[in-house]
């Protein structure tokens, strides 16, 4: 029986370690990166449990901007911007009796307009977590914002205190702005420092590509989380995959506003893709989304990413489709800095995320071109990286 009882042991330990090789020779199969062009970056952060991705992707885009003009490398309060922008929305909200937009969400343009009437501060100087928390956990704060503007609304008049009430909740959750503050032995107020990165915010535009719009006009984009009523130039797909590709090899960033909730996107392997084959898409957005999955769920809900996924040949119709039907939302913002090839020469985009440094590439990950042109909402870019043809186009 001992001899028996062994030679059984000895059988589950060689099948224990066949499959635990199997399993390492599963997960080092996968996609492996050729970087052909790269903008130089300042690391990813951590927006964490807040819906604030924006304002990361598009103080993402101006700190890449400001190591481009060689002003070296910043670190931007994103928190300034969320602050400044909730009291706008709570104005709006009520001039609108409840009928905008009230919601942790916004858009690139947010950043640019929030900067110029109230400037910029560093992440030292405001790192908007006065609430207990050393993470950014948005959960109460929204909640509690919404039911303050919720409660105003319908009164037969506003007092003249509510701004105040207002001003008072922001800051006890995000801290008292400064006046001014010291930067590197410089003292500076948020609008000198503003004026002291030399960053022209009249140079940045948003583009995106629909069919419901004139091609090479403005139009107010219908999302949601458009709140300021921002203007977005219309071209073309494939217009819109060159002008990408033109800014990122003359060294400028891509602010990317995109939809990730599809198993195509799998944070997990940091690649988003767009599979020849149909499967039911994630619900909810964003970072909270995977993480309430369980162990199951999430080994159900990815494909196999080992490389050899056949992708959809996207056209302007499907894009069009996706987004009238609420397949394409806009779900998340990011940051495009640079090109690469797959071990099969296919095209991909190196993709600034905001969910912190703890992944497969240090908080970036790859989107196929396919994935760029389906699920790309609108991009944010300065427009001295658009072509001579296509600013003529565009009437710049």
């Amino acid at each position: 029986m001992k001899r028996v009882f062994i030679t059984i042991i000895g059988l589950l330990f060689i099948g224990t370690t066949a499959f635990a090789q199997d399993q390492k020779k599963e997960e080092e199969k996968g996609y492996t990166f050729t970087i052909t062009k790269e903008i130089p970056s300042t690391p990813a952060k951590d927006q964490s449990r807040s819906g604030t991705c924006w304002s990361f992707s598009g103080i993402g885009l101006l700190e890449s901007e400001l190591l481009k003009a060689g002003k070296g490398e910043y670190d931007l309060s994103e928190m300034w911007i969320v602050r400044n922008a909730y009291m706008e929305k709570a104005e709006k909200y009520l001039r609108y009796h409840g009928s905008s937009n009230f919601a942790a969400g916004g858009g690139f343009h947010d950043i640019t307009e929030m900067i110029k009437k109230y400037g910029i501060v560093p992440e030292e100087a405001y790192k908007g977590l006065n609430y207990g928390e050393t993470k950014h956990n948005h959960g109460e704060i929204d909640k509690v914002l919404e039911a303050f503007c919720k409660s105003l609304v319908g009164q037969k008049t506003l007092s003249t205190a509510w701004k105040t009430a207002f001003n008072a909740i922001l800051d006890a959750y995000f801290g008292k702005m400064p006046e001014n503050f010291t930067y590197k032995g410089v003292n500076y107020t948020p609008k000198s420092f503003a004026q002291s990165l030399g960053l022209n915010l009249d140079d940045y535009v948003e583009i995106g590509s629909y069919t419901h719009q004139p091609f090479y006009k403005p139009f107010i984009i219908e999302i949601p989380d458009n709140w300021m009523m921002g203007s977005i130039q219309n071209v073309p797909m494939d217009e819109m995959i060159q002008i990408i590709d033109n800014a990122i090899e003359n060294g400028y960033s891509i602010g990317w506003g995109a939809d990730v909730s599809e198993k195509g996107f799998s944070w997990k392997n940091a690649v988003a893709i767009v599979p020849d084959e149909d499967k039911t898409d994630l619900s909810g957005t964003e970072r909270d989304r995977w993480e309430k999955l369980t162990a199951a769920e999430k080994a159900k809900s990815a494909y196999s990413f080992d490389g050899t996924a056949k992708e959809k040949t996207i056209t302007q119709e499907m894009r069009q489709e996706a987004f009238d039907n609420y397949n394409t939302t806009d779900d998340h913002g990011m940051v495009i800095v640079g090109i690469a090839k797959d071990q099969n020469g296919n095209k991909f985009y190196k993709i600034k995320n905001s969910w912190g440094n703890e992944s497969k590439y240090d908080g970036y990950f790859f989107a196929s071109e396919a994935f760029v042109k389906y699920k790309t909402i609108d991009f944010m870019i300065n427009k001295n990286a658009l072509s001579k043809e296509m600013k003529k186009k565009l009437g710049y």
